[in-house]
């Protein structure tokens, strides 16, 4: 069994390009015997980004805290706190926040893509 607050997990800055003022924290992953998905903590600082890209998974989005926007369907639609986002496999998208203040979403992704490295909003 594993406890671990959101709040106190170490997160790292994500350097990609692309990419704008976002860090990340594994929550749950492989390193912690997880069998089947990964949990990923990220924060976008305000006027931040995610870059646009696709793969070949899906992923569950849920918004912590904080607003801004998400591309899908090839247009960005807002998002706010407790909000949740499905990303079908191979679809393009992006994360930004906005202007105000930071925007903070738990991504759930399949165990074997997380190999500890962020990976905004994958």
């Amino acid at each position: 069994m594993l406890i671990r607050n959101i709040d106190d997990t170490p997160t790292k800055p994500v350097e990609m390009d692309g990419v704008s003022g976002a860090t990340m924290a594994v929550m749950v992953g492989r390193a912690d015997g997880a069998p089947r998905f990964a949990m990923r903590h990220f924060t976008i600082e305000p006027g931040g980004h995610s870059p646009r890209h696709s793969h070949d998974y899906e992923h569950e989005v849920f918004v912590v805290s904080g607003c801004g926007e998400v591309l899908l369907d090839g247009a960005y639609r807002s998002i706010r706190a407790g909000d949740v986002v499905y990303v079908p496999p191979d679809e393009e998208h992006q994360f930004r926040a906005s202007a105000d203040e930071p925007l903070r979403f738990l991504c759930m992704v399949p165990v074997e893509r997380d190999c500890g490295e962020p990976v905004p909003g994958s």
